[in-house]
């Protein structure tokens, strides 16, 4: 079994679908809208096949994301070495993203940092 994809509702789909092209190199489908409910989405694809689905619709409500709350909390990017990890961060906070933890090793033994990116969504970027 594998996890086929994960999905996120979006205030700003073009500029969340630009951050993960930007960032992390994902590859959009051409789109889908349904113009009888006005639901619109994005499948992003990641080397590894990995999706995500980005969508938007009229209606939504955009709660705040505390970084304890209960359920889904982060998706983490696997990028291959201690460099690239450092080298992404430093991109992402000089472009105004905010870092909440790293570069650093934690108690477990990863080699992460923590970023507060699209849509107020915590992305962990990490070996």
């Amino acid at each position: 079994m594998k996890v086929e994809h994960i999905a996120m509702y979006v205030t700003d789909l073009e500029r969340t679908k630009t951050f993960f092209e930007t960032y992390f190199g994902a590859r959009s489908n051409s789109g889908y809208h349904n113009p009888t409910t006005d639901f619109r989405s994005y499948f992003l694809s990641f080397d590894d096949g990995a999706r995500i689905e980005i969508m938007n619709k009229p209606g939504m409500d955009d709660a705040d994301k505390s970084i304890t709350r209960t359920g889904y909390i982060h998706i983490a990017f696997s990028l291959g070495s201690k460099e690239r990890v450092d080298e992404l961060t430093a991109q992402m906070k000089q472009d105004g993203y905010e870092v909440i933890s790293g570069p650093r090793t934690t108690g477990d033994g990863y080699y992460e940092s923590c970023i507060i990116g699209a849509e107020g969504n915590q992305i962990e970027i990490t070996v």
